[in-house]
C-alpha cells in the first residue's frame, strides 16, 4: 500500500525552481535511500514530503497518513549539545506534535520510554545529553523522533560526523526499524559505496536526471555509465 504519492510535483522557492516533474510513490515498509550531489534538491524533496514548502505544481497525496505523525531527523538538529536536558526529556520533546498539553502525560512518557527500549537505550534515559558519545547522541535523536510516528521516519544524514563504528551501529538500528518494526524510511544520504546502500530502493536526483528503482537497478546503471 502506498503511503504517500508524489504526483507531477514541481518544487522550489519563490521563481527558483529546485526539483521539476517529480512523480514518487513510497510504499509501506520501503527503506528509500535519497543520494544526489549538495545542491541537488535532496533537502528540498523532503521539505515537501513534509509540507514544510508548498509544490509550485502537482500535489502530495497522504494516503492515511497526517503529516504531523511523520517522523522526522534533521541533519541539524536543533539541540545543544551543552544543554543541560536528560536523555528523557529529550526524547519526550518527540511527542509534542501529538499532543498539546502543557505537562507530559503518562502515555507520552510510556511512548518515550518504549522507544528508547526499541533502540537500546534505555539506560541513558536519566543522563544528561551533553555527557553522551556522538553515536549516543544520534540514536537518542532517533528516539525523539520515532515518538512522533509508527510508520514514516524521515532521517536527513543521520550518520554525519560519526566515526566508522558508530556510523555501522546506526545503520543497524535503521535497518532493524524497517525490518523488525515495519516503519518506513527515507533516508538522504552521501555514503555511495555498495556496503552503505542499506535499503531497498534509490532515488537518485543529480540535476535533470532522476532515478527511482531497487538497489540492483541503480548499481548497474552506475557501472554502464
Amino acid at each position: 500500500m502506498s503511503l504517500i504519492e508524489l504526483k507531477n510535483i514541481t518544487l522550489g522557492y519563490d521563481k527558483d525552481i529546485i526539483l521539476k516533474n517529480i512523480n514518487l510513490s513510497i510504499e509501506e515498509n520501503d527503506f528509500i535511500c535519497v543520494v544526489g550531489p549538495n545542491g541537488s534538491g535532496k533537502s528540498t524533496l523532503i521539505k515537501g514530503i513534509l509540507g514544510l514548502i508548498k509544490p509550485i505544481k502537482g500535489k502530495v497525496i497522504y494516503n492515511g497518513l497526517k503529516k504531523n505523525y511523520i517522523g522526522y531527523m534533521p541533519q541539524e538538529t536543533k539541540v545543544d549539545s551543552n544543554f543541560p536536558a536528560s536523555v528523557m526529556e529529550i526524547v519526550l520533546s518527540g511527542t509534542l506534535n501529538k499532543y498539546k498539553n502543557i505537562f507530559y502525560s503518562k502515555e507520552q512518557k510510556e511512548i518515550a520510554l518504549k522507544n528508547l527500549k526499541i533502540l537500546g537505550i534505555e539506560n541513558l534515559k536519566d543522563k544528561s545529553f551533553c555527557d553522551l558519545s556522538g553515536g549516543q547522541r544520534q540514536k537518542v535523536l532517533l528516539a525523539r523522533s520515532l515518538c512522533a510516528t509508527s510508520k514514516l521516519l524521515i532521517l536527513d544524514e543521520p550518520s554525519n560526523n560519526l566515526d566508522s563504528k558508530s556510523k555501522e551501529e546506526l545503520y543497524k538500528t535503521i535497518v532493524d526499524l524497517n525490518k523488525k518494526h515495519n516503519i518506513t524510511i527515507i533516508m538522504i544520504t552521501h555514503d555511495l559505496d555498495h556496503d552503505n546502500l542499506i535499503g531497498n530502493k534509490i532515488l537518485s536526483l543529480r540535476e535533470d536526471d532522476v532515478f527511482f528503482g531497487t538497489v540492483d537497478e541503480f548499481v548497474r546503471r552506475v557501472h554502464n555509465d
